[in-house]
């Protein structure tokens, strides 16, 4: 099953940077993510440089003679993309690269409790 469409750039959140709010996970409606923290990298799919803290878990595959690391929604296990580090594209180092269809943004406060942190 097909998370988002092929083409880097097509998804609903890659341009879309508002002012104030947080995106969620989709699947449980987990908050994930400050506005704050969204940026664009240029890679054609919605970037984040810190997330909420202990709402995203990372899943490391040293296979292939490479290191990817997953990351995927620390309430309901859902797949959210990957996380990327060393690229020196923000201060925290991490390009947490999101599919738009694993999340939706919330137009609201961010929830009580909620701080933003690396993930890595």
């Amino acid at each position: 099953v097909s998370t988002q469409s092929t083409w880097a750039g097509k998804g609903e959140y890659d341009k879309f940077y508002p002012k104030k709010g947080y995106f969620e996970c989709r699947a449980c409606k987990a908050p994930l993510y400050s506005a704050e923290a969204k940026f664009n990298s240029g890679c054609g799919w919605p970037a984040f440089d810190k997330c909420f803290k202990g709402q995203v878990v990372t899943h490391t595959d040293d296979s292939h003679g490479m290191r990817r690391v997953e990351i995927t929604c620390g309430s309901c296990g859902g797949h959210l993309g990957h996380v990327f580090e060393g690229e020196q594209l923000t201060k925290t180092n991490e390009r947490h690269c999101v599919n738009s269809v694993s999340m939706r943004f919330v137009d609201a406060d961010i929830p009580a409790g909620m701080v933003d942190a690396k993930v890595i």
